[in-house]
């Protein structure tokens, strides 16, 4: 199914048979364009072992190749360089090798188990366009890890406590009365709950910069009035009666965060996202002293005179570490460290990673050292997917200030935008579909342009979204792999129409045409990338392959017939390919969390 695979298995073969050695690894090239060939095979190695001639090597491989395989056609040799033609018959019956797999490029469970943890919100505001970059990522990761043969937990640790969640708590106290004396909801304000408790976050945070003025101008220190300042002071009071359970404060705190788990809710079932598994840190933030106490028992943490726990991780090139206050309370290291034994207890999961923004990779630098100090068995299975910034046209996101951009707004900016880049492509062709059609088709074409986008980008690149850039349909964007699916189905249902089969086996007598040929190749290489995008958790080499192969399907159609080639055996090979292409595509983009439409 992989021709090159199978060239590489040949070539070994040969070189075994000729001269009773084993070549190890054998590494092909594409053929350069000025030169015959498919693959080109560098032997300079054997040439030094073998002690003979590169011309002798290279005639001797290429001629046993061609009378022993039934794939290689012709071979010509340039000094250590064998460059191989490959058989139409060997492309074809590549073809068919796929055909007859179902689920190609998915493979059998390997028995191993990994945990993938995203998307972290806060309850104090909505979803952002950096929160869906997170999703994304870790939604793709999910899907190519299963499609890898892992059992994968999709898991999320909500930040619902803090001194952050307070300050929306305090504003809405403060300030959410109506003119009818009863406080605002999401209802009477016309908002997602989401977004209302965010305008209660920025409200405090516009009303505390004018407190910390007033105490600068009264010749109060910068540093000194931001704690000093009255709201600020609240804000931590607050915390400290949700902390010791004040009835009052709790049943807020509670009202509040359902309005924004229902807006969450929202927000996931609109961009296609969901989890096995949501934890808390209101029920997992005091984890993580007793893993502190048995640090200190076996001497990996240590002890100073103000009670304090640290741990030296100087060896492994970091500083030392504070793992518990002097008081005895916990820092954010010593939740991460209870709660990453909380989730191996729950699942005893092989791997685990976390999809987190690149912002925090000294922090995981140190809780995994810390656990492989503990010699935590889960310890050598941990995995930070560290991710960069994303950046609109108009600069980077602030939440306190309110110019966040919110992930809903985003969502249906891009929507509008993909809607009218349709309708001007579409040139009428949309007069057919009635208006939820239209409506649906315009969701799925905006949010696969924006998961594209976004996914197709190494994770740890710092990147600018441009919306309008995105939804390009002749562009390396999410709508031009969804116009190219699209465009193929169209062809298989005119050929379903005219009574033709669309799946049948090609007969490997046929002769291609050489953008056959290429996306024959590509075909083969499904099951590689989508290994390579599990290895390196990397959306972005998935993303590329499909682009890759849209790409050259699109050269394809646009130098071959496929409904008026006179040549039935070449209209069902053509059929046959056409068919596989779309599949691939369609299961490639689902990988990435993006659907494809049937029309468009």
């Amino acid at each position: 199914m992989d021709l090159q695979a199978d060239l590489q298995v040949a070539i070994q073969q040969a070189i075994q048979t000729l001269y009773n050695t084993s070549a190890g690894e054998v590494t092909l090239q594409q053929t350069k364009k000025e030169f015959e060939g498919t693959y080109t095979f560098v032997f300079f190695p054997l040439v030094k072992m073998l002690r003979k001639s590169p011309a002798e090597i290279g005639q001797a491989l290429g001629n046993w190749l061609q009378s022993n395989s039934p794939m290689v056609r012709g071979f010509n040799v340039v000094q250590g360089f064998l460059n191989i033609s490959l058989s139409d018959a060997a492309y074809v019956s590549s073809l068919n090798g796929i055909v007859n797999v179902p689920d190609f490029g998915v493979v059998a469970p390997n028995g191993q188990s990994v945990m993938v943890e995203f998307s972290s919100p806060n309850t104090n505001k909505p979803l952002h366009l950096g929160h869906l970059r997170n999703n994304f990522l870790g939604d793709s990761i999910s899907r190519i890890l299963a499609a890898n043969g892992y059992a994968v937990t999709k898991a999320c640790l909500v930040n619902d406590r803090g001194i952050h969640i307070c300050k929306s708590m305090l504003a809405y106290q403060k300030f959410g009365r109506q003119d009818d004396g009863t406080f605002e909801t999401p209802e009477s304000a016309g908002l997602k709950g989401d977004h209302l408790i965010g305008k209660y976050y920025v409200l405090f945070d516009k009303a505390y910069k004018v407190e910390i003025n007033e105490l600068i101008a009264g010749g109060m220190a910068p540093e000194v009035a931001e704690k000093k300042a009255p709201l600020m002071q609240q804000a931590q009071q607050m915390l400290l009666k949700w902390e010791q359970g004040d009835a009052e404060t709790v049943a807020l705190w509670q009202q509040m965060n359902s309005w924004v788990y229902a807006g969450f809710a929202d927000t996931y079932l609109k961009i296609g996202v969901s989890f096995d598994k949501t934890y808390y840190e209101s029920n997992t933030y005091l984890l993580g002293k007793d893993v502190v106490e048995e640090g200190l028992a076996n001497g990996v943490f240590y002890q100073k005179d103000d009670k304090s726990v640290w741990i030296d991780l100087t060896e492994e090139g970091l500083d030392q570490k504070l793992v518990l206050r002097g008081d005895g309370t916990s820092v954010y290291i010593t939740q991460d460290l209870g709660t990453t034994d909380l989730k191996f207890s729950d699942f005893h999961s092989d791997r685990s990673i976390w999809v987190v923004g690149n912002e925090q990779d000294y922090h995981f630098k140190v809780l995994f050292a810390i656990m492989k100090r503990l010699e935590r068995p889960y310890a050598a299975g941990c995995y930070h997917l560290s991710y960069g910034m994303v950046d609109l046209p108009s600069g980077k996101m602030k939440s306190r200030e309110g110019t966040v951009v919110d992930a809903d707004d985003l969502v249906e900016e891009v929507t509008r935008v993909a809607a009218e880049a349709a309708d001007q492509a579409a040139k009428g062709k949309l007069d057919e579909f009635d208006e939820a059609e239209k409506q649906a088709l315009f969701r799925m074409i905006g949010l696969g342009a924006l998961k594209y986008y976004l996914l197709k980008v190494d994770p740890q690149k710092r990147m600018l979204f441009n919306p309008e850039e995105s939804v390009d349909v002749h562009g390396h964007t999410g709508p031009f792999i969804q116009y190219t699916h699209a465009r193929i189905r169209s062809v298989l249902r005119k050929a379903r129409e005219a009574g033709l089969v669309t799946n049948a086996l090609a007969d490997e007598t046929v002769e291609l045409h050489e953008t056959e040929r290429e996306v024959i190749v590509l075909l083969g290489q499904y099951s590689q990338r989508v290994k390579e995008a599990g290895d390196n958790f990397a959306p972005s080499y998935l993303a590329q392959y499909v682009y890759d192969l849209a790409k050259a399907y699109n050269r394809l159609f646009a130098e071959v017939s496929i409904l008026s080639e006179p040549d039935p055996v070449k209209t069902q090979f053509r059929l046959t390919l056409s068919t596989q292409v779309a599949e691939t595509i369609r299961t490639g983009m689902g990988l990435l969390g993006i659907n494809v439409p049937e029309k468009m």
